[in-house]
């Protein structure tokens, strides 16, 4: 008996490392991400980054290393809170800037699956 409940005990343990492992980390989920969309400087500097025109902070390392299988996979390693701040990051860029979201677009989802998909998903047009 004592065998079973230390095998499940270090079972279990492997479950939750493999779960953790299927995440997107969480130590940039406390960004204002309605600040920095507001700050046309600091939204700039992100694209930027992301577009390989300009340094990266370290959360726009993270996002740049992240974003391809974000799309890819429909954002299924996020949490509540980085699926919620896609959607409004996808909305602010698509509504306020559209070429940004264009360039965006081209250079990750160079086919256009992905941006059809999401789109559709929160009701906006480019």
């Amino acid at each position: 008996m004592e065998k079973c409940l230390s095998f499940i005990f270090v079972l279990c343990i492997v479950v939750v490392a493999i779960q953790a492992q299927n995440r997107y980390t969480t130590r940039y989920d406390s960004i204002d991400v309605d600040r920095i969309l507001s700050n046309q400087r600091i939204l700039t500097n992100y694209l930027k980054c992301l577009m390989d025109e300009g340094p990266c902070t370290n959360e726009g390392r993270e996002l740049k290393k992240t974003l391809p299988d974000a799309l890819a996979n429909g954002c299924g390693k996020c949490n509540e809170k980085q699926k919620s701040s896609a959607e409004k990051v996808i909305r602010h860029l698509i509504k306020n800037r559209s070429n940004d979201w264009k360039r965006l677009t081209a250079k990750y989802d160079p086919t256009g699956q992905y941006r059809k998909k999401y789109e559709a998903q929160y009701n906006v047009k480019a």
